[in-house]
């Protein structure tokens, strides 16, 4: 199977090719960029480039398929825009043409981040148990997935970045710090205050859910953590089993596939169907 995955969030556009279901590359590039267009112009015309043509097309249409999941409309009309217009190819939305790659027990499945939903998928691929799948970016989100698979919801917290500016905005004096890891957690300046507590209330924050949904399913769960800020909990977070990059453009290629797996049960369970018919 030939893809391009395309994460994009509320900070960067994450893109992964997939050539016979090896993975070529990830690159991110940031969405707010001045540049933002030219860059992922040029990034999906070398990465479809380098999908095979399908033997014998006239057209010379390649043997690939385009897949996003998107938090940001505006973004999203862009990419398209690119795919259309220098691709000549469409793109496939997981939960518009795709399906959830996994089963949700929420009140409304469909109003739920993509983001989400296929970090989720792609943990319990790995993982088969329970799992907490925490994203550390511009939101902070911490998700359960139970033993069979289901996404049971989770929490939704400003991000680390996102403190940091509130903090400045919101008061007369402190200032806006540039995000570091904490060197000590008694912060012996007003910066390395600021620091110290973005850091910390975000490792306690994860430790505290990972513990309330332990309780909640009756057993400690795989914990793994993701996103553009998570480097920042590495040293804090010693009760984290994973730290994975890019989790979210591997999950979109396990929706993908789960949905073309989905497909051929259907063709199969249709008595119509006959050999060679798709």
């Amino acid at each position: 199977m030939n893809l391009i995955a395309i994460d994009i969030g509320n900070t960067t556009i994450s893109t992964g090719l997939y050539l016979d279901d090896q993975e070529k590359f990830v690159r991110s590039i940031p969405g707010r960029a001045d540049d933002a267009r030219k860059q992922l112009t040029d990034l999906l015309v070398e990465a479809w480039g380098r999908i095979p043509v399908i033997e014998g097309s006239v057209e010379k249409k390649r043997n690939g398929v385009i897949v996003i999941s998107s938090v940001q409309d505006i973004w999203l009309d862009m990419v398209t825009e690119i795919c259309r217009e220098s691709l000549g190819e469409k793109i496939r939305l997981i939960g518009r043409d795709i399906p959830l790659p996994i089963e949700m027990a929420m009140d409304n499945p469909a109003a739920v981040g993509t983001d989400r939903v296929v970090n989720a998928a792609a943990a319990f691929a790995v993982i088969e148990d329970a799992c907490v799948v925490a994203s550390i970016g511009t939101a902070i989100t911490i998700d359960l997935i139970d033993e069979d698979g289901v996404f049971l919801g989770g929490v939704i917290a400003p991000g680390i970045e996102m403190g940091a500016d509130a903090l400045h905005a919101g008061t007369a004096r402190l200032p806006r710090v540039k995000v570091q890891t904490p060197k000590d957690p008694v912060g012996v300046n007003t910066v390395d205050a600021i620091n110290a507590g973005l850091i910390y209330s975000a490792a306690g924050l994860l430790r505290m859910v990972t513990e309330k949904f332990a309780e909640q399913i009756g057993k400690w769960p795989h914990t793994i953590v993701t996103g553009g800020a998570a480097y920042y909990l590495k040293g804090s977070c010693d009760f984290v089993d994973s730290w994975i990059s890019d989790l979210a453009v591997r999950g979109i290629v396990i929706a993908f596939k789960k949905h073309l797996d989905d497909l051929d049960k259907i063709e199969e369970m249709d008595p119509k169907n006959t050999s060679g018919n798709s």
